[in-house]
């Protein structure tokens, strides 16, 4: 879509947190009706609709959103936002094995700032599944190049609680 467009999205989502509880449909009809705007089959109305279902509560809504805006071929950035998100709406409707077979080949992708965010929603997918070495692993392994100090260290640990071997 166009810039203007994309503004008009990124406007209202600034004004999210100024929707209560309650108000939550209000929200979701500015979302709409922006959506609304779009050309059949863009990949970016259900991926901002999923946006304001996941955003408002409704994990079990977003997924299906998620899933078609990713089937039209939602890529790049947006798509790469969309597999973190639907994967933890996955984990969050009892799906983290789902999550975690999604996430983990973004491991691998070109570095982003969404990194991070990867590896703390797949961390959170494994826990899910009893798996938490693994998670704190990731979370560690993501946090180490933040620290002022001890990164080697801490990137040390992280690889050794899931290979105990070094």
């Amino acid at each position: 879509m166009n810039q203007d467009w994309e503004d008009r999205v990124t406007a209202a989502w600034v004004t999210f947190d100024d929707y209560a509880e309650e108000d939550a449909a209000d929200f979701r009809a500015v979302i709409d009706a922006l959506v609304a705007e779009l050309p059949a089959g863009s990949p970016l109305g259900p991926f901002e609709q999923a946006c304001a279902w996941d955003s408002t509560g409704h994990s079990d809504k977003a997924v299906p959103l998620y899933r078609e805006a990713l089937a039209r071929g939602l890529d790049g950035y947006k798509g790469r936002r969309a597999k973190i998100q639907l994967s933890s709406s996955l984990r969050n409707t009892g799906q983290a094995e789902e999550g975690v077979k999604l996430l983990t080949p973004e491991l691998g992708a070109p570095s982003d700032e969404l990194d991070d965010a990867v590896r703390a929603t797949l961390a959170l997918c494994l826990s899910s599944l009893g798996r938490d070495r693994e998670g704190l692993s990731l979370v560690l392994g993501a946090l180490a190049p933040h620290l002022p100090r001890y990164q080697r260290s801490m990137a040390n640990y992280a690889r050794a609680l899931v290979d105990p071997q070094e």
